[in-house]
């Protein structure tokens, strides 16, 4: 990891992982930490600067989430964006109060002094806003440098002790300039160099595999997917032939895959692949399962059975490595935050007590944008650096319920066609995720003359950035027409397709 960053103070808010991503397009190193974070810890790592994200609580509430009060004392620049606004104020004697009109949405600001956070900001721009407290009284030394019709002190400053706050959310698109002001922040203030760019990533990575495994040999999980394959390809680079990539096909993998996939990475990138054909193993353990976690966990404990398996025919593996990414780290086992456990990825619960495997995630500290651009970088083929992401544990978590023989068939024939509408209508890259899903609901259709009891396939698109939120997407009554059409004509045993519109949060992407 580089040598200095911005650290990123996580107060529950859901645009906590977006300051960070926004950072790191500045090409600064930053990241995520709890609230909790001590100031000999924000030392250790080197954080030439410190931000302070939003919540959703209000700091004068019993209980309410506070940073220790030392932080501001470092001689580091601190930036508290809403909560962290607040926060700061309170912390360091001014007070907050509940507004009497809360600020939702598109807000005009009003900068009156751009020298260095609003530095190469016209006077007057469009924020996000979405609070219900303000800064009321200022601490000593602070000063007011922007507002907005509702809020006086939407931006305030002590500049000697490089304090700085903004009442409303820089990081989210609907800001104008948010980009330049974390960037002004970042780099202006706080000092940073630009160094963290896909290049400087590899080398970096590339230099850690060797350091970390010696003149071991690493045995690397591939799936097909940029993240499994990003991880093979640096691994490569850094210890040549002692790599063996194993790809397992678990049985749920999208149609045709598993000869796509082998194509792309032997013949393509040239890696030494094991291919091991395990799918009735993982569906006959699958039987009867209905739970979501259960069904994950399962899946992620027979992977590392059969690597372990295949580990011992081929010669003596110490390392795995895997395509472990920053928000599959905090989804399953949390930064510390007031957020709660999403749920558990098959490739981060942890290794098994009875399996010697000692893991190397590489990719452990990125997101899914900043991978894909290391990918390119490498020269990755752009079928597996454009792919939609793939769940780990494949259709077992786009089938609601048991996974029997005619959901699989149906899940994956009816997703096939998805892919297809939209990659002819030249909308897939446009997306983050476009699949279906199927569960146990059934209803009446008419085929032919005939009435007929059949599954009900959901068809789920929606569009992302890194997959910690995700919108879904508003797609033509044409295009939905297609898929209605083409599923339940194509599809047998099925009689009803509908449309999910629900966004990430409250749902997650993947149904289980």
């Amino acid at each position: 990891m580089p040598k200095e960053l911005i650290a990123v103070l996580d107060f529950g808010g859901q645009y906590s992982h977006l300051i960070t991503r926004r950072v790191r397009e500045c090409e600064v190193y930053s990241e995520l930490l709890p609230y909790t974070a001590k100031p000999q810890e924000l030392l250790d790592l080197k954080a030439k600067g410190v931000v302070l994200s939003g919540g959703p609580a209000s700091v004068y509430d019993q209980g309410a989430p506070k940073c220790d009060p030392e932080i501001f004392r470092l001689g580091v620049p601190v930036l508290g964006i809403c909560y962290g606004l607040q926060l700061m104020v309170q912390l360091l004697g001014g007070r907050v109060k509940a507004t009497k009109r809360r600020e939702y949405g598109k807000t005009q600001l009003n900068i009156s002094d751009s020298s260095d956070l609003f530095q190469g900001i016209n006077a007057s721009m469009t924020s996000w806003m979405s609070h219900g407290d303000y800064a009321d009284t200022l601490p000593d030394g602070f000063e007011i440098i922007a507002s907005s019709e509702n809020c006086k002190t939407a931006a305030i400053r002590d500049s000697s002790r490089r304090l700085y706050g903004v009442q409303f959310h820089p990081e989210v698109a609907h800001t104008e300039n948010g980009l330049q002001i974390i960037r002004n922040f970042a780099t202006g203030i706080s000092g940073c160099a630009q160094t963290w760019n896909p290049r400087s990533i590899i080398e970096a990575t590339v230099q850690q595999i060797r350091s970390e495994v010696g003149n071991d040999e690493v045995l690397c999980a591939v799936s097909g997917g940029v993240d499994s394959t990003t991880t093979a390809v640096l691994a490569q680079r850094a210890v040549g032939d002692r790599l063996t990539c194993i790809f397992v096909n678990h049985g749920l993998l999208r149609k045709e895959e598993e000869k796509i996939i082998q194509r792309a990475l032997k013949e393509e990138l040239k890696l030494n692949l094991h291919y091991v054909d395990a799918s009735q193993r993982f569906l006959t353990l699958l039987v009867g399962v209905t739970d979501p976690e259960e069904k994950r966990k399962i899946i992620g404990e027979e992977f590392i059975k059969v690597f372990d398996e295949e580990r011992s025919k081929m010669g003596t593996f110490r390392w795995l490595a895997q395509g472990t990414l920053y928000p599959d780290v905090i989804e399953s086992a949390g930064t510390g935050s007031p957020a709660s456990r999403i749920k558990t990825h098959h490739n981060v619960g942890g290794i098994p007590e009875w399996s010697t495997f000692r893991i190397i995630e590489p990719l452990k500290f990125l997101y899914k944008d900043e991978v894909r651009k290391i990918a390119q970088e490498l020269g990755v083929p752009d079928a597996i650096v454009k792919t939609h992401p793939f769940p780990g544990p494949g259709l077992a978590v786009r089938i609601v319920g048991d996974v029997t023989k005619e959901k699989l068939r149906i899940c994956r024939d009816a997703s096939a066609i998805v892919e297809d509408v939209l990659t002819r209508r030249g909308l897939y890259d446009s997306v983050w995720q476009a699949f279906a899903v199927v569960g146990d609901d059934m209803a009446v259709g008419v085929l032919g003359d005939q009435r007929q009891l059949g599954h009900i396939v959901t068809v789920r698109i929606v569009k992302s950035l890194d997959g910690m939120t995700a919108d879904w997407a508003r797609t033509s009554p044409e295009v939905l027409e297609e898929l209605s059409s083409r599923i339940s004509g194509e599809v047998p045993g099925v009689t009803w397709v509908t449309y999910a519109i629900t966004s990430k949060p409250p749902s997650t992407i993947e149904p289980c």
